[in-house]
């Protein structure tokens, strides 16, 4: 029997020696939860995800702060299957996953898409595939024009960007030299980084080769998080001696659980927040938290006598907020809650990366491969081989149109500058993968179905929604068509199977995207920051609700747009900079 075929279960017992013990004490429902707890709690974090395990993390270094970090999930710091990076695909059949759904979305020809979001400490951060891209330099310079807030641009977040890495080289300690810039990175921080155990192949070098003969419009690129990714990068990834390394492993160590002043509470539903209790300030002011148990049960309200900071992400922050009775009156009072805080641009904005598959062919290749037992004893033995990587590429081809592409006559350019790539594809040797839309003009909402805070929320990307979309699709296919044209693919790419837009009619394109359109997984902005005066938005350029006291939001649902990026590096420098407003607010 493969050994991958195993159940997680036998796994987990025949390698639990092998994982760090966590025998920090947590309350793993809100049953355990005593009732009498005298403990007053300076911030309450309510969420348990990425910026929630960084945000609990960095506030309990100060032993002046007490802090309680709510979770709705299990602990995910020692679950086997989340560890090994590539056994990242089984998140979606574990307890680990929410497993949203979308709506039916007109742009997809009414067809609705999964929508996976982490649940468990650390969040996405403990089943996604660990990619590591920042951005570019002018996505965070724009953070700094939308909010008015240059401490949101991309020099001024430096030190936080390093904050939190801890660069480590290359999986099993291969000399990385020539593939990542040295001076780009962190080397003390929480989040363990790295570069892949792979050995450069004969695609890899052919890749680098292409990079010189086509370097005006595809070139090599050292280090794809320096700011200027575009071109061809070696892949960096969320990983560090061969296994995962989320936020609630980077950030929740057990030494960190250990702190007195840090209270874990696992298994427990944010329902709502609150406005609290005896305020005696005419500004509305929420520090309180209900919570729920995780199947139901008599609901507890828990204030912070400082702040209370919503960290749901960018599905469940306005999911709180909404049936809080924050967000747009009209449609709150159509259902029966109580409006106290009319903001409507919650759940509203949201932009999501739009992907389509294409496909080239090859000359047969000839490729090694490492049978699943083999696989598993290296892993086990000394955390290298293939169970350390998950994708099979190890570069990737960020591009942009070119500037005189038709479809900028119709349309302007939606990406942040010209820094920040439109597109981005996996160099995989058999030429086959995913082109990603990383600027696209579409958003989306996420609305309530009832007032019941338990049932499932409304979602809808609206992908494709707008005809630039469609447009660029068409464009950034002609693109790859063009990169493997260049002369280092001769001999080895022998057509194209498509979509085609040069073989296809317009309509019949169209219908191909729209039947085969899928995201890859970086929803943001449903609650989002713009500048203190500005009527539009939701929380102001440090992170607070507009028009509360007391309450900030903090994760992926203020980004004013998506990244051209995976979003998570993004979440962890965004959370890095709050964690100081916070200090420097107490």
């Amino acid at each position: 029997m493969a050994l991958l075929s195993w159940s997680v279960s036998t796994l987990s017992l025949f390698l639990a020696p092998l994982l760090p013990a966590v025998n920090a004490e947590v309350y793993q429902s809100l049953d355990a939860f005593p009732l009498n707890l005298t403990r007053s709690f300076d911030f309450i974090i309510a969420g348990g995800g990425t910026a929630a395990s960084v945000l609990a993390g960095r506030l309990s270094e100060n032993n002046r702060f007490n802090v309680l970090l709510i979770e709705a999930g299990n602990d995910t710091a020692s679950v086997i299957e989340l560890i090994i990076p590539a056994w990242a695909t089984k998140r979606n059949d574990t307890e680990f996953n929410w497993r949203f759904v979308s709506e039916p979305m007109e742009g997809l020809n009414n067809r609705t898409i999964d929508i996976p979001r982490g649940r468990g400490l650390g969040g996405s951060s403990a089943i996604n595939a660990m990619v590591y891209t920042r951005g570019s330099k002018d996505d965070y310079d724009n953070w700094g024009r939308v909010t008015g807030d240059r401490r949101w641009g991309w020099e001024a977040l430096q030190p936080y960007i390093r904050r939190h890495e801890r660069w480590t080289g290359a999986t099993g300690g291969r000399d990385p030299t020539g593939q990542y810039d040295p001076k780009v990175h962190g080397y003390r921080g929480n989040t363990q980084t790295s570069l892949g155990w792979y050995e450069p192949s004969d695609f890899d070098l052919r890749v680098r080769r292409n990079g010189v003969l086509q370097s005006e419009e595809f070139p090599n690129v050292l280090d794809l998080n320096a700011g200027k990714p575009i071109g061809a990068t070696w892949i960096q990834s969320t990983i560090g001696n061969g296994e995962r390394c989320s936020a609630a492993r980077g950030y929740l160590t057990p030494s960190a659980r250990e702190r007195p002043n840090l209270t874990i509470l696992l298994n427990t539903y944010i329902t709502r927040v609150l406005p609290t209790p005896d305020n005696v300030s005419k500004k509305l002011d929420i520090r309180t938290v209900e919570i729920a148990p995780r199947y139901g049960g008599t609901r507890r309200a828990l204030t912070a006598s400082k702040e209370l900071i919503l960290s749901g992400g960018v599905i469940g922050t306005p999911h709180i907020l909404l049936n809080s009775g924050i967000g747009n009156k009209t449609e709150l009072e159509a259902l029966g809650i109580p409006s106290i805080r009319d903001l409507p641009d919650v759940g509203q904005g949201i932009t999501e990366h739009v992907s389509i598959a294409a496909s080239f062919t090859t000359v047969p290749l000839n490729q090694t491969t490492i049978d699943d037992a083999t696989a598993l004893e290296m892993w086990q033995q000394n955390r290298t081989g293939p169970l350390t990587e998950r994708f099979p590429n190890h570069q990737l081809l960020w591009f942009r149109l070119p500037k005189n592409a038709t479809l900028f006559q119709t349309y302007k350019d939606p990406s942040t500058g010209p820094t920040s790539p439109q597109f981005v594809w996996g160099l995989d040797p058999t030429a086959s993968g995913t082109l990603v839309l990383l600027s696209p003009y579409s958003r989306g909402t996420l609305k309530l179905s009832s007032s019941d805070p338990f049932a499932r929320p409304r979602i809808n990307y609206n992908l494709l929604s707008h005809p630039y979309d469609l447009a660029a699709l068409k464009e950034g296919i002609r693109s790859l068509k063009r990169y493997y044209s260049g002369p280092a693919w001769e001999g080895y790419i022998t057509g194209f199977t498509g979509p085609d837009p040069d073989v296809l009619s317009d309509d019949q394109f169209e219908q191909v995207v729209r039947n085969g359109a899928f995201t890859t997984l970086h929803p943001v902005g449903s609650a989002q920051m713009s500048a203190k005066g500005s009527k539009g938005g939701v929380v102001d350029p440090e992170l607070r609700v507009k028009g509360v006291s007391g309450l900030r939001v903090i994760d992926a649902s203020v980004f004013p747009y998506v990244p051209a990026a995976n979003s998570q590096a993004a979440v962890y420098i965004l959370t890095e900079r709050a964690v100081d407003m916070i200090r420097d607010r107490w």
